[in-house]
């Protein structure tokens, strides 16, 4: 199956040659990527790669971008954090009729990461949460992707940020 997500880096100073960047990335199995490189200092590869699963597809990925640029620190893997705006793309109705259903269902719909003017989720639960509903056709590739895709910005962050005395944080955010 095919599978499309994005994978966005910070590239160290010494990685500025973008040309031998590229070349390298696509001789190292990152053929079915499209490269982005606008932002100086940052990578970003738009995959659509074949495997059996999605977690073969993202860490294959990962695995062949950091043999050619071992310094590239992952930034965010995605689809993952999304808007309301992007759910509705996803499933298929406006952006007005996904308001109106988490609205509708504020006890049962996911919470947000971030709660403000633009609210964001991750994506994995709203599709969770919408499949569970049974009246939205959910793409299972799409929902297997964020699934790995949150998975993997959680374990980036729990690396980058681990926590003290984790066992009084559950028991407080729960």
């Amino acid at each position: 199956m095919e599978y499309i997500f994005t994978l966005k880096y910070q590239l160290a100073d010494h990685d500025s040659d973008l040309d031998t960047l590229v070349e390298r990335l696509g001789a190292a199995g990152c053929d079915d990527a499209l490269v982005g490189i606008g932002q100086p200092g940052r990578l970003a590869l738009e995959f659509a790669r074949e495997a059996v699963d999605a977690d073969e597809a993202v860490l294959s990925a990962m695995s062949d971008v950091k043999s050619v640029v071992p310094s590239a620190r992952l930034i965010e893997a995605s689809p993952d954090l999304v808007g309301l705006t992007d759910v509705a793309d996803i499933v298929g109705v406006s952006r007005q009729a996904m308001r109106k259903l988490m609205l509708a269902h504020r006890a049962t719909f996911p919470v947000p990461v971030h709660e403000g003017s633009a609210s964001i989720w991750h994506l994995a639960e709203v599709l969770d949460w919408l499949k569970a509903r049974g009246s939205y056709q959910i793409d299972a590739g799409v929902l297997e992707v964020a699934k790995v895709t949150l998975a993997v910005n959680i374990a980036k962050e729990a690396i980058r940020h681990p926590l003290r005395g984790s066992s009084s944080v559950e028991l407080l955010t729960a």
